[in-house]
């Protein structure tokens, strides 16, 4: 301010600098009087994505036919694309969502019994026949397999 009065007074200062420093003094005396803008907190960096979600709690399953087909279909993919530790979970996956389902227990046989589990592919089929009802004389499929076939003997 002193250096502008001193200009001012030899007249070494044109009239537009005078008013150039006149606004630049009263924006500085203003920026001077008001408090200072509180800052925002610095944020957190931002976490990185995980890969996979993570694993759901364990609960029971809860009975939904459709999953339960679907299930199926998959598990009948695997299968024939030759992946039968996946068709198998497939299989049990529908086994678990639709208790008292037949049908995947048929499937379930044929995984295990195409990847050797003999005493497996029995018990997945022993359960498909248990659960495979004639309805006609109200007989069961299972009790006519052990009548005409009798006990199976594992080798």
């Amino acid at each position: 301010m002193l250096i502008i009065a001193k200009r001012i007074r030899t007249g070494c200062m044109t009239p537009r600098l005078i008013t150039l420093a006149f606004f630049a003094l009263s924006a500085l005396s203003t920026l001077a009087q008001q408090p200072p803008q509180p800052q925002p907190p610095p944020q957190p960096p931002p976490q990185p994505r995980l890969e996979s979600p993570p694993p759901a709690p364990a609960e029971e399953p809860v009975y939904d036919p459709l999953r339960a087909e679907k299930a199926i279909e998959v598990g009948r993919f695997y299968l024939k694309r030759g992946n039968l530790d996946a068709a198998i979970e497939r299989f049990q996956d529908a086994a678990r969502f639709k208790p008292g389902y037949a049908i995947p227990y048929r499937w379930m046989g044929l995984a295990y019994e195409k990847k050797g589990l003999k005493s497996e592919a029995v018990s997945a089929y022993k359960k498909y026949l248990e659960l495979a009802i004639i309805i006609e004389d109200g007989v069961y499929l299972f009790d006519l397999f052990f009548f005409f076939f009798g006990e199976i003997e594992l080798g």
